[in-house]
């Protein structure tokens, strides 16, 4: 396959990455709909899960704050 066609328009050479196939424009990056399945059902099954480490700190290294509890009622108030 030369990349382009007689007709002067580009063929994708991307490749599907579920089966291999060529991709399909309308369902690009994949080939199919079926694939396009196969990947989301991988990302909410969590095989796309990205590794963290359990830490107590954010982004900046600073510690994070326990959650306050919940204001309790007080006396009199209904």
């Amino acid at each position: 396959m030369s990349g382009k066609p007689a007709d002067g328009t580009t063929v994708s050479t991307a490749r599907c990455s579920i089966c291999g196939r060529p991709t399909v424009p309308e369902f690009r990056p994949f080939c199919s709909r079926r694939c396009a399945d196969v990947d989301l059902s991988r990302w909410l099954g969590g095989v796309y899960a990205i590794p963290t480490t359990d830490s107590d700190s954010d982004e900046d290294g600073e510690e994070i704050a326990a959650p306050a509890a919940p204001a309790g009622r007080r006396n009199g108030d209904d």
